[in-house]
């Protein structure tokens, strides 16, 4: 690279749940060209001025190509995809020599020792740091988001709050906070930390260089979030019928469910988990990146009217 500046960024999952914020907002800076790397057959839109470039698993060399010249690579894709895939494109952005790489993290805190081990999915984030440094040809900057507030509050399930029947189920007293992001805030915390200098005195990427960082919206309860959808929906708490499980058991009971093949129980499992009275889900101690980036203050009640919308057509319970 010869400028002080990412201008070039390819990314997978462009058109994805979080992507497409990724991308808009990057694209939206004027200050970078966007590649998305495709693979056969994909139905997901591209926004206008994003360059596709089709890809094949099975023929590393597509991914080389459509790398070479990049000078970031933003992966973002299911939390289900098997980690070669992550693997694959690390060895291939190192072969076509992209300085940076954005893992596929835009979540919990996948550095917290606890989370890793009770979250198996969790698991292999580790792994993916790991190898890229070992392969030493790209350095990364994994960037922790917490839970997608609009989708996750949409699906009782996973905050435990039902639009449709009015009922909660706290997870102990309902008053742990986590740590919880928009999908434009992911957006904006993408565009604005590749928008930095990669060197300077003060702000840039090269003081952020094989970290996890932190960025969110709002650090909330489930209480806070009932007070929010009761304020969105003119209702108030003499309204709801509010439950209470201690978060352990639904954690355990939970992850029985999953092992049985029960995707209720698989939500209840990752979700719960961030609940715990241990601090794992908030990362205001840990600190985030928001003020350097320079992120909004959000209104949590216009993002709750977005998860109540989305409620409306997620098939999840």
């Amino acid at each position: 690279m010869t400028s002080n500046y990412i201008t070039k960024v390819a990314i997978v999952g462009a058109g994805g749940n979080s992507g497409i914020f990724m991308t808009e907002a990057l694209l939206g800076t004027g200050k970078h060209t966007i590649t998305a790397l495709v693979r056969a057959g994909s139905q997901n839109k591209l926004p206008h001025g994003v360059i596709p470039k089709q890809i094949d698993y099975s023929r590393p060399e597509t991914l080389v190509e459509a790398l070479q010249g990049q000078d970031a690579l933003i992966i973002t894709l299911s939390g289900n995809t098997p980690h070669e895939v992550d693997l694959a494109l690390i060895k291939a952005a190192g072969e076509a020599g992209v300085p940076w790489i954005l893992p596929n993290e835009w979540g919990p805190d996948s550095a917290n020792k606890g989370l890793i081990k009770d979250i198996a999915l969790f698991q292999p984030k580790e792994v993916i740091r790991k190898a890229i440094t070992d392969l030493g040809k790209s350095s990364y900057i994994s960037v922790s988001t917490g839970f997608w507030y609009e989708w996750s509050l949409a699906i009782p399930s996973a905050f435990g709050i039902d639009f449709s029947s009015k009922t909660a189920t706290f997870f102990d007293e309902g008053e742990t906070k986590i740590s919880t992001s928009t999908w434009p805030q992911v957006g904006r915390t993408v565009a604005s930390l590749l928008s930095l200098p990669i060197q300077a005195e003060d702000a840039c990427l090269d003081n952020l260089k094989n970290q996890v960082v932190y960025a969110d919206s709002f650090t909330v309860s489930q209480s806070d979030m009932l007070d929010s959808v009761c304020r969105v929906t003119g209702t108030s708490r003499s309204d709801w019928t509010i439950n209470k499980q201690s978060a352990k058991e639904r954690y355990e009971g939970g992850l029985e469910d999953m092992q049985k093949g029960d995707r209720i129980g698989f939500v209840k499992m990752l979700y719960t988990r961030v609940f715990y009275n241990d601090g794992s889900g908030n990362v205001e101690s840990k600190g985030t990146l928001n003020g350097l980036l320079r992120l909004p203050k959000e209104d949590i009640d216009e993002a709750t009217k977005r998860a109540i919308e989305r409620s409306k057509t997620t098939t999840w319970n």
